[in-house]
């Protein structure tokens, strides 16, 4: 049996619906809670106890609706979608729980659970991004492919998994609700780890909002350029050389130095195309060809 991949965009009530019907691959059946194993592709990686505790009393007086749907594993099942309930239905006590068993190969259990998943709402935004990148590795999919199985916009797959190149310990804030996805995003506009670190500390310190995060990031950018810029005015050795280098090209030199680093870029201006070749033969010492 191969899923189509056009289908899986439907989400989970087309699998359950799909799965009732009467096909060889799947059946409805009841199974002992403790023979069900959770999904090894399971992209959530943290769950709400609360709202675990508030699902199982629910189970305890209306039972559990919506099948959990699993795959055969030896004598055991593994999940492919509904995690949360299984966990809910352990908190009610039951022994038994209603599934939907279905035979699929890894590959299809993988795309199954990663797209049932990334269509909640409840997942925090970087599990989220995790499960883009996972479609993206696992299958080759495009942002458009991604976007189309999941009913998203391709912007919003791109500012989600953008959260990815965050420092590690700023993830983590993101991950524990520290640090709201708004001010996240607006932290990727610094280009240096350490101070993407330190802006996020100072946010989660001071309660910023998005937009006065934003306002920091700016003032952070703008006075970091500031500062390279006149750095070399600093040292008296580089500004001596800066200024017999003026000298000898009659020309506007700067030296831009490179953040963390002992290099740099030297900006000679030029102001016509015979001003550069001034310049240039100054530099090589060569006279223009006849």
């Amino acid at each position: 049996m191969s899923v189509q991949r056009k289908g899986l965009g439907r989400g989970l009530s087309a699998l359950i619906s799909d799965a009732a019907e009467p096909k060889s691959d799947a059946r409805s059946d009841k199974v002992d809670i403790d023979r069900i194993t959770p999904n090894r592709f399971q992209p959530r990686r943290t769950f709400d106890e609360t709202k675990i505790e508030e699902l199982a009393v629910s189970i305890r007086d209306q039972g559990i609706i919506q099948p959990l749907v699993v795959r055969p594993r030896g004598d055991t099942f593994e999940l492919i979608a509904g995690e949360r309930r299984w966990r809910a239905a352990m908190k009610a006590g039951l022994s038994q729980v209603p599934v939907v068993i279905r035979e699929t190969s890894d590959h299809e259990a993988l795309q199954l659970a990663l797209v049932e998943n990334l269509q909640r709402e409840d997942l925090n935004p970087i599990e989220e991004a995790n499960g883009y990148r996972r479609l993206q590795e696992e299958f080759q999919w495009s942002q458009e492919e991604m976007a189309e199985k999941v009913g998203k916009s391709r912007p919003a797959i791109t500012n989600a998994m953008r959260l990815l190149t965050l420092p590690a310990e700023v993830q983590q804030e993101v991950v524990s609700g520290n640090l709201p996805v708004g001010q996240a995003r607006a932290l990727l506009g610094l280009h240096s780890d350490p101070l993407i670190v330190s802006s996020c500390r100072e946010v989660i310190a001071k309660g910023l909002s998005a937009r006065e995060t934003e306002k920091l990031v700016r003032h952070l950018k703008s006075g970091r350029k500031r500062r390279r810029e006149a750095s070399w005015l600093l040292d008296p050795n580089l500004r001596v050389v800066v200024e017999e280098m003026q000298r000898t090209l009659g020309t506007k030199v700067r030296l831009i130095p490179r953040a963390r680093s002992t290099k740099g870029k030297i900006e000679i201006e030029y102001y016509s195309l015979p001003d550069l070749e001034r310049i240039i033969q100054s530099i090589t010492g060569n006279q223009p060809q006849p």
